[in-house]
Protein backbone atom coordinates (compact mmCIF):
# COMPACT_ATOMS: atom_id res chain seq x y z
CA UNK A 1 0.00 0.00 0.00
CA UNK A 2 2.77 2.41 0.93
CA UNK A 3 4.58 1.54 -2.30
CA UNK A 4 1.60 2.68 -4.38
CA UNK A 5 1.32 5.97 -2.47
CA UNK A 6 5.05 6.65 -2.81
CA UNK A 7 4.96 5.78 -6.51
CA UNK A 8 2.10 8.24 -7.01
CA UNK A 9 3.97 10.91 -5.07
CA UNK A 10 7.13 10.43 -7.15
CA UNK A 11 5.32 10.31 -10.50
CA UNK A 12 3.34 13.47 -9.74
CA UNK A 13 6.37 15.31 -8.36
CA UNK A 14 8.43 14.64 -11.48
CA UNK A 15 5.65 15.84 -13.78
CA UNK A 16 4.50 18.86 -11.81
CA UNK A 17 7.94 20.34 -11.14
CA UNK A 18 8.27 21.15 -14.84
CA UNK A 19 7.94 24.94 -15.12
CA UNK A 20 4.97 25.44 -17.37
CA UNK A 21 2.41 28.23 -17.60
CA UNK A 22 0.61 27.25 -14.37
CA UNK A 23 3.77 26.98 -12.26
CA UNK A 24 5.16 30.22 -13.66
CA UNK A 25 1.88 31.92 -12.69
CA UNK A 26 2.10 30.58 -9.11
CA UNK A 27 5.71 31.75 -8.98
CA UNK A 28 4.72 35.22 -10.13
CA UNK A 29 1.96 35.43 -7.54
CA UNK A 30 4.35 34.29 -4.85
CA UNK A 31 6.99 36.79 -5.88
CA UNK A 32 4.37 39.57 -5.89
CA UNK A 33 2.80 38.22 -2.64
CA UNK A 34 -0.62 38.60 -4.21
CA UNK A 35 -3.54 36.19 -3.56
CA UNK A 36 -1.05 33.37 -2.97
CA UNK A 37 -3.21 31.07 -0.80
CA UNK A 38 -6.29 31.10 -3.11
CA UNK A 39 -4.06 30.42 -6.12
CA UNK A 40 -2.25 27.55 -4.39
CA UNK A 41 -5.53 25.97 -3.26
CA UNK A 42 -7.09 26.37 -6.72
CA UNK A 43 -4.15 24.62 -8.37
CA UNK A 44 -3.96 21.84 -5.78
CA UNK A 45 -7.70 21.05 -5.79
CA UNK A 46 -7.77 21.17 -9.59
CA UNK A 47 -4.99 18.59 -9.72
CA UNK A 48 -6.82 16.43 -7.16
CA UNK A 49 -10.01 16.50 -9.26
CA UNK A 50 -8.17 15.70 -12.48
CA UNK A 51 -6.13 12.90 -10.90
CA UNK A 52 -9.31 11.33 -9.49
CA UNK A 53 -11.02 11.63 -12.86
CA UNK A 54 -8.06 9.94 -14.52
CA UNK A 55 -8.00 7.05 -12.06
CA UNK A 56 -11.77 6.54 -12.06
CA UNK A 57 -12.37 7.05 -15.78
CA UNK A 58 -9.39 5.23 -17.16
CA UNK A 59 -10.07 2.16 -15.03
CA UNK A 60 -13.28 1.40 -16.92
CA UNK A 61 -11.82 2.29 -20.31
CA UNK A 62 -8.70 0.18 -19.86
CA UNK A 63 -10.66 -2.81 -18.60
CA UNK A 64 -12.80 -2.64 -21.74
CA UNK A 65 -9.94 -1.94 -24.18
CA UNK A 66 -6.50 -2.82 -22.76
CA UNK A 67 -4.86 -1.78 -26.04
CA UNK A 68 -5.47 1.83 -25.11
CA UNK A 69 -2.65 1.66 -22.56
CA UNK A 70 -0.13 1.44 -25.39
CA UNK A 71 -1.70 4.39 -27.20
CA UNK A 72 -1.71 6.45 -24.00
CA UNK A 73 1.96 5.67 -23.45
CA UNK A 74 2.83 6.82 -26.97
CA UNK A 75 0.86 10.04 -26.51
CA UNK A 76 2.49 10.61 -23.14
CA UNK A 77 5.94 9.96 -24.57
CA UNK A 78 5.34 12.41 -27.42
CA UNK A 79 4.19 15.08 -24.97
CA UNK A 80 7.13 14.54 -22.61
CA UNK A 81 9.69 14.64 -25.41
CA UNK A 82 8.03 17.74 -26.87
CA UNK A 83 8.09 19.44 -23.49
CA UNK A 84 11.73 18.42 -23.07
CA UNK A 85 12.54 20.09 -26.39
CA UNK A 86 10.80 23.30 -25.28
CA UNK A 87 12.67 23.26 -21.96
CA UNK A 88 15.97 22.69 -23.76
CA UNK A 89 15.19 25.61 -26.06
CA UNK A 90 14.47 27.83 -23.04
CA UNK A 91 17.73 26.68 -21.46
CA UNK A 92 19.64 27.85 -24.53
CA UNK A 93 17.90 31.25 -24.39
CA UNK A 94 17.08 31.87 -20.73
CA UNK A 95 15.11 34.89 -19.55
CA UNK A 96 14.36 36.27 -16.11
CA UNK A 97 10.87 36.03 -14.63
CA UNK A 98 9.36 39.53 -14.73
CA UNK A 99 7.10 40.53 -11.82
CA UNK A 100 7.56 44.28 -11.56
CA UNK A 101 5.74 47.06 -13.37
CA UNK A 102 2.35 45.36 -13.15
CA UNK A 103 -0.72 46.77 -11.41
CA UNK A 104 -2.25 44.68 -8.58
CA UNK A 105 -4.90 42.26 -9.84
CA UNK A 106 -8.24 41.55 -8.14
CA UNK A 107 -8.83 38.15 -6.55
CA UNK A 108 -11.52 37.37 -9.16
CA UNK A 109 -9.23 38.19 -12.08
CA UNK A 110 -6.38 36.25 -10.51
CA UNK A 111 -8.48 33.11 -9.96
CA UNK A 112 -9.97 33.30 -13.47
CA UNK A 113 -6.46 33.46 -14.89
CA UNK A 114 -5.40 30.54 -12.71
CA UNK A 115 -8.38 28.44 -13.82
CA UNK A 116 -7.77 29.27 -17.47
CA UNK A 117 -4.10 28.28 -17.23
CA UNK A 118 -5.18 25.03 -15.59
CA UNK A 119 -8.20 23.86 -17.57
CA UNK A 120 -7.52 25.38 -20.99
CA UNK A 121 -4.06 23.82 -21.11
CA UNK A 122 -4.16 20.46 -22.93
CA UNK A 123 -0.96 19.40 -21.16
CA UNK A 124 -2.74 19.20 -17.82
CA UNK A 125 -5.03 16.50 -19.18
CA UNK A 126 -2.12 14.53 -20.59
CA UNK A 127 -0.28 14.79 -17.26
CA UNK A 128 -2.97 14.21 -14.67
CA UNK A 129 -5.82 12.46 -16.46
CA UNK A 130 -4.07 10.29 -19.04
CA UNK A 131 -0.50 9.80 -17.84
CA UNK A 132 -1.01 9.56 -14.06
CA UNK A 133 -4.32 7.78 -14.62
CA UNK A 134 -2.72 5.10 -16.78
CA UNK A 135 0.24 4.61 -14.43
CA UNK A 136 -2.17 4.27 -11.48
CA UNK A 137 -3.88 1.33 -13.21
CA UNK A 138 -0.64 -0.65 -12.92
CA UNK A 139 -0.72 -0.47 -9.11
CA UNK A 140 -2.85 -2.73 -6.92
CA UNK A 141 -3.88 0.24 -4.77
CA UNK A 142 -4.62 2.81 -7.45
CA UNK A 143 -6.48 5.22 -5.15
CA UNK A 144 -3.51 5.30 -2.77
CA UNK A 145 -1.41 6.09 -5.84
CA UNK A 146 -3.81 8.99 -6.46
CA UNK A 147 -3.53 10.20 -2.86
CA UNK A 148 0.26 10.17 -3.17
CA UNK A 149 0.07 12.08 -6.46
CA UNK A 150 -2.33 14.68 -5.05
CA UNK A 151 -0.14 15.10 -1.95
CA UNK A 152 2.90 15.83 -4.12
CA UNK A 153 0.86 18.41 -6.04
CA UNK A 154 -0.32 20.14 -2.86
CA UNK A 155 3.17 20.24 -1.31
CA UNK A 156 4.68 21.57 -4.54
CA UNK A 157 2.21 24.42 -4.93
CA UNK A 158 2.52 25.36 -1.24
CA UNK A 159 6.32 25.39 -1.51
CA UNK A 160 6.20 27.31 -4.77
CA UNK A 161 3.79 29.96 -3.52
CA UNK A 162 5.17 30.35 -0.01
CA UNK A 163 8.84 30.17 -0.92
CA UNK A 164 8.80 32.21 -4.13
CA UNK A 165 9.74 35.53 -2.51
CA UNK A 166 12.85 33.88 -1.05
CA UNK A 167 13.86 32.81 -4.56
CA UNK A 168 13.47 36.31 -6.01
CA UNK A 169 17.21 37.16 -6.04
CA UNK A 170 18.04 33.81 -7.64
CA UNK A 171 15.25 33.89 -10.23
CA UNK A 172 16.29 37.38 -11.30
CA UNK A 173 19.29 35.75 -12.99
CA UNK A 174 18.78 34.09 -16.39
CA UNK A 175 21.49 31.54 -15.52
CA UNK A 176 19.23 30.09 -12.78
CA UNK A 177 16.50 29.46 -15.36
CA UNK A 178 19.07 27.88 -17.68
CA UNK A 179 19.96 25.31 -15.01
CA UNK A 180 16.33 24.68 -14.05
CA UNK A 181 15.14 24.25 -17.64
CA UNK A 182 18.15 22.05 -18.37
CA UNK A 183 17.18 19.73 -15.52
CA UNK A 184 13.55 19.70 -16.69
CA UNK A 185 14.63 18.77 -20.22
CA UNK A 186 16.77 15.91 -18.91
CA UNK A 187 14.05 14.45 -16.66
CA UNK A 188 11.33 14.77 -19.30
CA UNK A 189 13.52 13.08 -21.92
CA UNK A 190 14.24 10.18 -19.55
CA UNK A 191 10.52 9.75 -18.78
CA UNK A 192 9.58 9.89 -22.46
CA UNK A 193 12.15 7.25 -23.39
CA UNK A 194 10.93 5.05 -20.53
CA UNK A 195 7.35 5.21 -21.82
CA UNK A 196 8.50 4.36 -25.37
CA UNK A 197 10.41 1.32 -24.10
CA UNK A 198 7.37 0.18 -22.09
CA UNK A 199 5.07 0.65 -25.09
Amino acid sequence: MLTSALAGFAASAVLIIAIGAQNAFVLRQGLRREHVLPVVLTCAFSDLALICAGIAGLGAVINAQPGLVTAIRWVGAAFLLGYAALAARRALRPQRLETTGQAPATLRATLLTCLALTYLNPHVYLDTVLLLGSVAQQHPHRWLFGIGAATASLLWFVALGAGAHRLAPLLARPSAWRVLDGLIATVMTALGITLIVQA
